[in-house]
């Protein structure tokens, strides 16, 4: 079945249909879905949520454009609720420099705690990274924790791909994959190994084509497939299959 690897089910964009969504997944050959939280915010959304439906799977990380929500009361706080619950990674952690968010020093010193925290708790991460492409890189090669993780919604190119995935990483591959001007993660879907890639949606945002600029969700993964399949010369059964094996090990879920 479908693994969605990235998805944000809390948002209020669900608001109006939020449980009779995530009831139809099972139907429509969606096994798994991690919820992967993004702020302070959203974890007691994400926590009841997987409590509630057990094909879920929790995520704790602070996006960077919410780093400094990170001060020393959190983090204490963060670091309890890690060991409280049952959560699968990391994330989503990282770097993001496209918008005017905090000072990058204040979102490298988050993303290094954050990495430090996985380490502590023997879990993977989920990286998001847009326009930072170096300094994420680096910081990874020095922090990255042993169990390795997820580069979210890739965007670079070939070659910084081929780098993760020599270090141990999967890529994260969603609708920007079938944007007619997607070449370059195109290229990167190509040249990476089945065995390196991930199924997400970042939903409710990035819907593939032919629902670009609406609400997303994971019952669109079909197209991502497709284009995957198409990009690799595989069937969908494979890619859907491989993929699924590579979500469940990296989460070590059964």
């Amino acid at each position: 079945m479908i693994f969605d690897s990235h998805s944000h089910y809390d948002d209020e964009a669900f608001d109006v249909d939020r449980d009779e969504l995530l009831l139809s997944l099972n139907e429509k050959n969606i096994g798994h879905v991690i919820a992967a939280a993004a702020d302070w915010s959203s974890f007691a959304r994400m926590i009841k949520m997987c409590e509630k439906y057990d094909f879920l799977h929790l995520t704790l990380g602070i996006h960077p454009g919410s780093a400094l929500q990170l001060d020393a009361s959190h983090r204490k706080e963060l670091e309890a609720m890690v060991k409280a619950h049952n959560v699968v990674a990391i994330g989503e952690i990282g770097l993001d420099y496209h918008y005017d968010g905090p000072d990058p020093e204040i979102q490298k010193e988050a993303f290094i705690y954050q990495l430090n925290l996985a380490k502590e708790n023997d879990l993977p991460v989920i990286i998001h990274a847009r326009d930072a492409t170096q300094d994420t890189l680096d910081i990874m090669k020095k922090f990255g924790p042993p169990k390795k993780g997820v580069i979210h919604c890739f965007s670079s190119s070939k070659e910084i791909a081929a780098e993760y995935v020599k270090m141990g990483y999967y890529i994260g591959v969603g609708g920007v994959v079938t944007f007619k001007n997607s070449k370059t993660l195109k290229e990167v879907v190509e040249s990476v190994p089945i065995e390196n890639i991930l199924l997400e949606t970042d939903c409710p945002y990035l819907a593939p084509t032919p629902f670009r600029g609406q609400r997303n969700s994971s019952l669109y993964l079909p197209y991502v497939v497709e284009e995957i399949a198409r990009l690799k010369n595989l069937s969908c059964e494979e890619v859907i299959d491989i993929t699924e094996k590579n979500a469940k090990k990296l989460f070590n879920i059964e």
